[in-house]
């Protein structure tokens, strides 16, 4: 009854919420709305994107009530995107996972800690006894602080003796990994978000960082004042970081290697290479000069749809700037030629000498908030500090720090992520953990995955949200702490370091990360050996700080309370490679030869489109996170379709029109139709966040074969009005778990997905 009397008064305008809206005086940040003044504020570092924004989140009877930039942090100095100045709502979000869960007769039941642990122990255990060690697989992700991932990396390979672990970062950055090996011998970004601001060109490829990363776009900002620089963006859609650009090479679908042969071609017959450099500090250019002759600016106009005179403009832009910066993204790194792109990047800044000095840089700029922590200490790809598994002298530091015995430590690597999926399709993977991550929306080929969580034994869902459409198919769901609620570090794209702090306690029984895995070391009788006297994150970093002393990425330089005091530090300082040493056996990089391939599967008469998928600023991911904050929600809170308006012509389509897009492998319905010229002809676009409309079930399984990413960006689909009958039923067709009723599952919201 008062609810009725509360909505009549706000009718009449008796009641106009002067209570909500009431102001006071917060002592940092002056006058703002009563509900955001915080009892203190704990600097802390963006749990997002790989940018590493530095922010106060304010905090109020244990609740996080507000958030700020940071003004004093070196990378956003105080701004923040919509996602970070709505960061605080997510940890009250209604889709927390707050006690462990056990399936049960088919419905997942609240359970204890103590029996969820021994659960998991016990059929992990069970299931390798009777398939061996490696019937385990584990997926991590880029979202655990550095210490979390480097604890967990011990206890996988060291505690459960699987090599089949691999993070959800082979999704977006392991072809950039793979790229700087190839190139120069390790992993590492060589520059920093300073570059950008003291370059004379900056080349941005497949990166939309306005909606991807856009804090950074202030650094390319050309206001009154700053060094006068050119920008060119390469992408096939008419992005917003396009339409900042001086120069949009609108390129055809996967011209990138040819447009980059082809400006390496220019630069070499201009004579606007380093030849000093060259001679000093690379191997293989007489090799690479001659690959390249055949990269003429007529070749590559016909190969990337651009012009003869736009291919040489940008070659003659980058050859004669004194500081050349080249950054990229996703549009690189999402294809099955990813890892060789990225070296035919650097291939264009090794013979310009455009690499280890201020200004000048190959810039991966990565995806997750820690993506680069985790590549630097985990036990996936690599040993943790950049060692190899295949090099005895890099097992044998490792074993004298850990006091384990060397053959302990693995020779080489287990299987990468879409490996470990296959492996499960195939019935060598028993068994299955995933952490942080929501493989149900984000991989591709979405019947594959399906296939792979149907076929094992038993599956943990370790997470801060629940359900999703991965936790449901779960047999047992671990409650996790997120961003907010727990202690450690993150390192961003240019390698600095930032500290996260807590602020409030985690909701229900949900535990930090870490705690879960010290816990489950001690069920699995390995805590003494593996983590002596541990008790807190400190821990981890302290021995982390002795692992990578002396290697690459050194953090032995600078304790926890250094980095929260000096608002982050940078390993390697601002740019690697300045002596023009690379760590590679003679020293020297290596210059590539990189053929243009057409990508895998090409538009025809049945399927006459090639789709591309993409992110949107206000969300995040599959959502888990972003979902659920009304401001964001209500900003984007359906997925959409772009097409050109010739081909919305040809189809008979109007604005808005709701329509289905089909590939070889199933249907997305119910998309709302945006007629644009932000897509060329044959091309049409769609975000990848929503489980609702999944994109990943029509993308193509096909997987770079050394990085192991997959081509999310290229698939042929074609394009038809949905019938009124299928409207709104793309979310209720999700499967249903394996081997469970379906009728006895926890309902979903898909505002939770």
């Amino acid at each position: 009854m008062s609810s009725l009397l509360t909505q009549f008064k706000r009718l009449v305008g008796i009641d106009i919420r002067s209570e909500k809206y009431t102001y006071a005086k917060d002592a940092t940040f002056g006058y703002t709305a009563t509900s955001r003044v915080p009892d203190k504020w704990v600097k802390t570092t963006c749990g997002y994107c790989s940018v590493g924004c530095g922010m106060l989140l304010g905090v109020k009877d244990n609740k996080a009530v507000a958030v700020r930039g940071n003004p004093d942090h070196p990378v956003n100095r105080g701004k923040l995107c919509p996602k970070g100045l709505s960061e605080h709502h997510i940890l009250e979000n209604p889709g927390r996972s707050k006690q462990p869960l056990l399936r049960k007769d088919g419905v997942l039941t609240p359970v204890s800690w103590d029996e969820a642990l021994d659960t998991m122990v016990e059929r992990f255990r069970d299931i390798q006894s009777r398939y061996g060690n490696e019937s385990l697989g584990v997926v991590g992700t880029g979202q655990l602080l550095t210490e979390e991932f480097y604890t967990l990396g011990k206890l996988v390979q060291l505690g459960l003796r699987t090599r089949n672990h691999d993070g959800n970062t082979t999704l977006c950055m392991a072809s950039a990994v793979s790229g700087y090996k190839l190139s120069f011998g390790s992993d590492g970004p060589p520059g920093s978000y300073a570059d950008m601001e003291q370059a004379d060109l900056i080349l941005l490829i497949g990166a939309n960082i306005a909606d991807n990363h856009p804090i950074l776009c202030h650094r390319v900002d050309r206001s009154p004042g700053t060094k006068p620089r050119k920008l060119v963006v390469v992408d096939p859609r008419v992005t917003k970081t396009a339409m900042m650009a001086d120069i949009h090479l609108a390129i055809k679908p996967r011209g990138d290697i040819a447009l980059i042969n082809g400006i390496a071609h220019v630069l070499i017959r201009e004579g606007l290479i380093d030849t000093e450099y060259i001679a000093q500090h690379t191997n293989g250019f007489a090799e690479f000069a001659e690959f390249v002759s055949t990269f003429t600016p007529a070749h590559v106009s016909v190969v990337t749809g651009l012009s003869e005179a736009q291919i040489i403009e940008t070659a003659l832009l980058y050859g004669r700037a004194k500081a050349a910066f080249i950054g990229w993204t996703m549009g690189v790194n999402h294809s099955t030629q990813g890892a060789v792109t990225v070296a035919a990047i650097n291939n264009l800044a090794l013979i310009t000498g455009n690499i280890g000095r201020i200004g000048a840089a190959p810039f991966s700029i990565t995806g997750q908030c820690n993506a680069m922590g985790t590549r630097e200490s985990g036990f996936t790809s690599s040993l943790p500090g950049y060692r190899k598994f295949d090099n005895p002298q890099d097992r044998e530091d490792l074993a004298r720090i850990w006091n384990i015995p060397v053959d302990r430590i693995p020779t080489a690597r287990g299987l990468a992520y879409p490996d470990i999926i296959e492996a499960a399709v195939q019935g060598r993977i028993k068994a299955l953990w995933f952490i942080a991550t929501n493989p149900a929306v984000s991989f591709p080929n979405y019947k594959l995955l399906e296939q792979a969580l149907r076929s094992i034994e038993f599956l943990v869902v370790q997470d801060g949200f629940h359900p999703t459409p991965t936790s449901e198919f779960a047999h047992l769901v671990l409650p996790a702490a997120i961003w907010g609620e727990k202690e450690g570090t993150y390192t961003n794209s240019e390698r600095r370091v930032s500290k996260a702090n807590p602020a409030v306690r985690p909701p229900g029984e949900a535990r930090p990360d870490f705690d879960i895995f010290l816990a489950l070391a001690e069920k699995l009788g390995v805590r003494d050996e593996l983590y002596p006297n541990w008790k807190t994150p400190s821990d981890a970093y302290q021995e982390w700080q002795r692992v990578s002393a002396g290697r690459m990425c050194d953090y032995s330089k600078f304790s926890w309370q250094q980095i929260d005091d000096a608002n982050g530090i940078q390993w390697g300082g601002e740019s690697l490679y300045r002596d023009g040493v690379f760590p590679t056996a003679d020293g020297r990089a290596k210059l590539h030869l990189v053929p243009c391939e057409p990508f895998v599967e090409q538009p025809d008469a049945e399927y006459d489109f090639i789709l591309n998928t993409g992110r949107t600023v206000e969300h995040w991911h599959t959502r888990t996170k972003t979902a659920e904050v009304e401001l964001l929600d209500n900003m984007v809170p359906n997925a959409w379709l772009e097409i050109n308006p010739a081909d919305a012509a040809r189809l008979d389509l109007k604005p808005h029109d709701r329509v289905t897009v089909h590939s070889r492998r199933g249907a997305v319905a119910d998309l709302e139709l945006r007629i644009t010229g932000i897509v060329a002809p044959g091309q049409v676009f769609m975000p990848f966040h929503f489980a609702e409309t999944n994109s990943n079930i029509v993308t193509l399984g096909a997987f770079d074969p050394i990085s192991r990413e997959p081509n999310f960006k290229q698939c042929a689909v074609r394009i038809e009005r949905t019938p009124m009958r299928d409207r709104r039923k793309q979310a209720s067709r999700r499967p249903a778990p394996p081997n469970l009723n379906p009728h006895k599952l926890h309902a979903s919201s898909p505002k939770n997905l």
